[in-house]
């Protein structure tokens, strides 16, 4: 589907996954993650994209995942939260450093915070659909990790909600690598547009123009 068809500023919300400094900064428990987000170019590509959507007046969003202290409210049902349970130090303690989002991606004054303590996608069991309803959103546009499970799970879950489903291949990560390619080839294009930063950037300056 072309660009122009779907991203208009005011229904258009940019969602950020994860993209916490204890997810994919100094912080991480997945050393791996890291390397792929770095290796991808995919903060630098991130930031370009949320500065165009935010002068172009679009809503930017931030997915996050806290963890209290004493892992109250969360389960072990899957091997990848049973993982992040044992994970040591403060972990995604809310109100710790590794709990904020990475400086390059904000938050702005004017972005939404929202935040889960147990899951592993941004709309099951949080205000996410709600707040995007609140604000007349009808496309979203997915930056962050990962590939994997949250990014792939969040896409099915915004199309199974009603939304357009946006995601540039060179603002996400996975681990390996190459499974990365195979999502974005077999998997995503199915429920979602699949395009650049670069692209997207020109399209909210195009419309905000």
């Amino acid at each position: 589907m072309n660009l122009a068809q779907i991203i208009d500023p005011p229904s258009t919300a940019v969602i950020t996954v994860e993209c916490q400094r204890g997810v994919i900064g100094a912080g991480a428990i997945f050393p791996a993650l890291v390397d792929a987000v770095n290796e991808s170019g995919m903060i630098a590509n991130g930031q370009s994209v949320l500065a165009a959507a935010r002068k172009a007046g679009s809503p930017v969003l931030h997915g996050v995942a806290h963890r209290r202290e004493d892992r109250g409210g969360q389960t072990a049902n899957c091997r990848l939260l049973a993982m992040a349970m044992k994970a040591p130090g403060e972990g995604l303690l809310p109100g710790s450093d590794n709990a904020r989002i990475i400086p390059e991606f904000g938050p702005a004054d004017s972005d939404f915070i929202v935040p889960r303590i147990h899951g592993v996608t941004i709309f099951h069991g949080t205000e996410m659909d709600a707040l995007l309803r609140n604000l007349n959103v009808k496309t979203v546009v997915l930056l962050g990790v990962s590939l994997n499970i949250a990014i792939l799970g969040s896409a099915i879950e915004a199309v199974n909600s009603g939304y357009q489903v946006v995601v540039p291949h060179d603002g996400t990560a996975a681990t390996p690598p190459a499974y990365a390619q195979a999502v974005l080839e077999h998997s995503l294009p199915m429920v979602a547009t699949i395009t650049d930063c670069q692209s997207l950037v020109a399209s909210f300056t195009r419309t905000a123009n």
